[in-house]
């Protein structure tokens, strides 16, 4: 009798075939991510974008100065340059996202969030009732000297910066907060922040959220990704990648 040319597959056969489609599959799941992270890279590259050419509307209506941090007291609250932050327990504070400076010139286009920033991660502490905004102001250009500048203090001349294309404008931002509820000592917690600085590692406040690195407009208009200051990253929560934007990029 004439054998069958079928032949089942061996188990040591089947287990081989199950561990190249296993292979297969991490490899395009891992590129599936990757291209993801790509995406969010870019389109935080365009956001940052869009601000930078606002902030340049701004300084063409406003003789050429920086826009404040913080433009002026106000009922129950404080106008920033990002909006109006009423003064209320941390996660509970209304925000008004049109009383910020850039407003008039962006008109809630939606770019004020990062997408590679995770707003539903356990260590995310809310600074208001909800996302208010993931970049930070380079505070250097609100200020030539005061560490958090008064309604009082003028911006500092753009044209007076001698590399534009080397200081930053706004950058990725956040910072680990361990001294106001639900944060602690015992439980630090990741939390958006509003302004970048030079300063030390402790409360450093640049978002290298990015593959480990941060993006940031320049004064000149150019957006680019950029490693973290030397020594400057904070260890409290290592995975989040809070450090310091370099000093060159920050003081004009």
């Amino acid at each position: 009798m004439k054998p069958s040319g079928d032949r089942a597959f061996t188990l040591l056969e089947l287990l081989t075939v199950l561990a190249v489609i296993s292979i297969l599959a991490s490899l395009l799941w891992s590129a599936v991510g990757n291209v993801r992270e790509m995406a969010k890279g870019v389109q935080c590259l365009s956001h940052l974008r869009q601000l930078g050419i606002a902030a340049q509307l701004y300084w063409g209506e406003h003789d050429q100065l920086a826009f404040p941090y913080l433009a002026a007291q106000s009922e129950r609250g404080q106008i920033y340059w990002f909006g109006w932050l009423e003064t209320e327990r941390e996660g509970h504070r209304r925000f008004d996202l049109e009383r910020g400076s850039l407003w008039p010139y962006l008109q809630g286009r939606g770019i004020e969030r990062c997408s590679a920033f995770d707003y539903r991660h356990p260590r995310y502490k809310r600074k208001a009732q909800g996302a208010s905004w993931g970049f930070g102001y380079n505070l250097h250009l609100s200020s030539s000297g005061a560490y958090l500048p008064t309604p009082e203090t003028k911006g500092v001349p753009i044209s007076g910066i001698r590399q534009p294309a080397q200081i930053a404008l706004f950058a990725d931002a956040a910072q680990i907060n361990d001294f106001q509820p639900p944060a602690s000592t015992a439980n630090p917690m990741v939390e958006e922040f509003y302004y970048v600085n030079d300063g030390g590692p402790q409360y450093a406040n640049g978002h290298f959220r990015h593959r480990r690195r941060a993006n940031l407009v320049f004064v000149d208009g150019h957006a680019a990704a950029l490693g973290w200051a030397p020594g400057s990253r904070d260890r409290r929560l290592p995975e989040w990648h809070i450090a310091r934007v370099p000093r060159e990029n920050l003081i004009p």
